[in-house]
């Protein structure tokens, strides 16, 4: 590794990078309850970056992490990573390194996107089929920014198939990424279950930690994720949207993890009640957006979710679905808070 730290000394637990999902607003929810229930994020990653022609203006960086302004950390301390995304090596690298001077405490590279968009300009996940670039773009980044800066990528487990997966395993381990993180999929499998957790263990034969990510809902899905991928690092994603405890869930059977003290605190606050949680959605609508509808439309897409986790959920769905004032929508939920 060409950095130094103990990022890696106990299981890692991230939230990923979802876009136009984990914006700066859920990731200050997620990981205010996740710091609130004794198992915080070690870090998250931020929605990509896109990287077409040009270094980018400060003000664009700033956007999509504005916790830049705050020691790159949410008001919980969760540190945030900066995640770009493109094809060009040598813009890439020119990014890379001026977002470290804005404060960027990490670089991760996506080569995971599996939006047709991104993909049809040669970005996220096609590039699984161009290994060379993928291992071009990411010593660029690492010869540009400083040693002490670490440079990680995020990948599938290929484009349509899975046939270059040894060549993807090569790019990196030449690459200088000091850790990959891997979406145990095809760009083709999109986010329909299976997940592939087993065909993340041939990645461990790289000299760099490797996390496993996708599909994990649930407790017992995060231990079978980590028996069969082989490693016990994990990047939570909708699941951690739609239980945002899920992280607390997990953690709260590891008794290595903590003191006899704090490990007995996590396990009474492992489970996240709906009553608690409604107090974390009304702050979530009083948050920042560019107008009130942007922010009730978000609310509506992560209260769709909340219904696969919490039954108390579809009820407010019921009542709100057609509702587009913020403050009825926020005295719903007070009313449902005594229910």
């Amino acid at each position: 590794m060409s950095f130094s730290n103990n990022l890696f000394d106990n299981p890692v637990r991230l939230l990923a990078p979802m876009e136009g999902l984990t914006d700066p607003l859920m990731r200050q929810i997620l990981t205010h309850i996740a710091d609130d229930l004794g198992r915080p994020y070690d870090w998250s990653v931020s929605e990509f970056i896109r990287v077409t022609q040009t270094v980018l203006p400060a003000h664009v960086f700033y956007k999509y992490v504005p916790e830049l302004h705050h020691d790159a950390k949410t008001a919980s301390g969760t540190p945030i990573h900066m995640q770009l995304l493109g094809s060009n090596a040598k813009l890439m690298a020119e990014n890379a390194a001026f977002a470290c001077t804005l404060g960027a405490p990490a670089i991760d590279i996506n080569f995971g996107c599996p939006a047709k968009t991104v993909n049809n300009h040669r970005g996220g996940s096609v590039l699984l089929d161009e290994p060379e670039v993928m291992y071009e773009i990411i010593s660029a980044v690492r010869d540009a920014v400083p040693a002490d800066i670490p440079v990680s990528a995020k990948i599938r487990l290929g484009y349509t198939d899975t046939a270059k997966m040894d060549d993807i395993r090569s790019a990196i381990a030449d690459s200088g990424a000091d850790w990959l993180t891997i979406h145990a999929r095809t760009k083709t499998q999109g986010y329909k279950p299976p997940a592939y957790w087993d065909k993340i263990q041939s990645f461990n034969s790289l000299k760099i930690p490797v996390i496993a990510n996708g599909e994990i809902w649930n407790n017992e899905q995060a231990r079978d994720c980590m028996m069969q991928a082989g490693t016990e690092h994990l990047m939570l994603g909708r699941g951690a949207v739609t239980r945002p405890d899920l992280i607390a869930q997990i953690d709260s059977v590891n008794k290595n993890m903590h003191s006899a003290n704090k490990n007995l605190h996590s396990q009474s606050a492992a489970y996240l009640s709906w009553q608690d949680l409604i107090t974390h959605q009304i702050k979530f609508l009083e948050g920042k957006a560019k107008n009130d509808i942007v922010l009730v439309g978000r609310y509506k897409q992560w209260l769709g979710m909340l219904t696969k986790g919490y039954s108390e959920a579809q009820l407010v769905w019921n009542t709100i679905k057609r509702e587009k004032n913020k403050a009825a929508i926020i005295d719903t939920l007070r009313k449902s808070m005594h229910q």
